[in-house]
């Protein structure tokens, strides 16, 4: 059958619109098909092309419908696509990846819903969650998953009404647990529509990027979250202290600029190393060289905050005088130090329950609009698999890799600045202080 340039059948046996709705088994490998659709910003923010390559590269195939493109920038657009595969089973897990990409069914039913079968047992099936805001129909009414976080579990409180991310650690006999992706709706986050250091840098790292000139936007992005009353969380490694940092992340926290800081034994350790021995892993800080008898001032320092207790304690002592857990105990800055298998002591102060450590760094997050991660990967990793993807994340290292790292494991939002922390902090303290006389 042929169809004229102006979309009439040549011949009368089909209708152009019937053609076009029976293409996919006419091209004669498409057993199976669904009808979906999107809506945002659904270009500009990458969504469409993913969504395109995910039913290729799964071995699908789609025909589109229906493609509404926003004529301004704040026009959202909309697609409706019909997505087919060879048989049902391959539709599905094409589909199970889009919903994730935030395309929905047509026709969306109730969430499906089974107990959990004992502490830390959940039924087959499971929906395993995004970072994305996420929405799931109960009873005939959108509930907003509260807490959201990625590859944990939704729970549904029948009761309240309510709908909850819960990790695996946190499911009890008896949780309502939602199964399969039906009645769920996942909104991924869209490219900010004002101008900005996440639109100017978009997912993107490079070190051809002017440094002070993304540090300045940086500073401005931090200042004007602050003064709408947000929250800005630092996830900090110990090179933070080898590059000779720590005076200008002290400076920055006794300024009010951060709320919450997440680290490890290590960066603690050297901080009070530096602080009492001014040597960081042994090496003189002002020379760069090291000091006789100083790969044991690690150890040093963590023995004096033992005696003290505590590094509160050795804080009100005056052991400690000054440097960044100085400032976090003198601004009342809460902080999470989450211990690893290859910590010197630990700290007093560390948690070396893992479980216990990801409680405590979820409940500081809440309310965060921002996070700086800084020269610690496995740290980053671990908050960003905290972090919902609305929260607008930087990620600092000196190797470019880190971000791409953060970004495979989930964290999709984060940008990257390729510097290393000697640079980057000296250059934000300046610049938050420029800003803050212009803004």
């Amino acid at each position: 059958m042929s169809v004229n340039l102006d979309g009439n059948p040549k011949g009368g046996y089909f209708q152009a619109k019937s053609y076009k709705r029976f293409l996919p088994y006419i091209l004669g490998y498409m057993q199976a098909s669904r009808e979906i659709e999107l809506e945002g910003h659904i270009i500009d923010s990458g969504i469409m092309t993913q969504v395109f390559d995910k039913i290729m590269d799964m071995g699908g195939n789609f025909e589109i419908l229906e493609f509404e493109v926003g004529k301004k920038k704040t026009d959202p657009s909309y697609a409706h696509l019909r997505v087919c595969a060879d048989d049902e089973r391959a539709l599905s897990l094409i589909l199970s990846e889009l919903y994730r990409l935030g395309a929905r069914d047509l026709k969306i039913a109730d969430v499906v819903v089974a107990p959990a079968e004992g502490d830390l047992v959940v039924p087959k099936g499971f929906y395993s969650t995004t970072n994305h805001s996420t929405f799931v129909k109960f009873k005939g009414s959108w509930l907003t998953v509260e807490e959201m976080k990625m590859d944990s579990l939704i729970v549904i409180d029948p009761l309240q009404k309510r709908a909850f991310c819960r990790t695996l650690s946190k499911i009890r006999c008896g949780d309502l647990v939602v199964i399969g992706e039906g009645g769920v709706r996942v909104i991924p986050p869209e490219r900010p529509r004002e101008q900005s250091t996440f639109e100017f840098m978009h997912g993107t790292v490079s070190s051809e990027r002017p440094s002070e000139t993304i540090i300045a936007q940086i500073a401005r992005e931090i200042i004007d979250l602050k003064r709408r009353g947000g929250k800005i969380a630092l996830v900090g490694g110990p090179a933070i202290i080898h590059t000779g940092a720590s005076e200008a992340v002290a400076e920055i926290i006794r300024k009010g600029y951060i709320d919450v800081l997440f680290a490890g034994n290590a960066l603690a350790a050297h901080d009070i190393e530096y602080n009492l021995l001014g040597t960081s892993l042994g090496m003189d800080i002002a020379t760069g060289k090291p000091v006789s008898g100083g790969h044991k001032h690690h150890i040093i320092a963590i023995s004096e905050v033992m005696r003290a207790c505590s590094i509160r304690d050795a804080v009100e002592q005056g052991v400690i005088t000054g440097g960044i857990m100085y400032e976090c105990e003198k601004n009342n800055v809460p902080y999470v130090l989450a211990g690893s298998i290859r910590d010197d002591g630990p700290l007093p102060d560390v948690i070396t329950d893992s479980v216990q450590a990801q409680d405590a760094i979820r409940a500081h997050l809440k309310g965060c609009g921002m996070v700086i991660m800084v020269a610690t990967l496995l740290h980053s990793i671990a908050v960003g698999n905290c972090l919902p993807s609305s929260v607008k994340t930087i990620c600092v290292d000196i190797n470019p890799s880190a971000v791409t790292k953060l970004m495979d494991r989930g964290t999709m939002q984060a940008i990257g600045v390729v510097s290393d922390a000697g640079t980057f902090f000296p250059l934000l303290a300046k610049q938050l202080e420029i800003q803050s006389h212009l803004i």
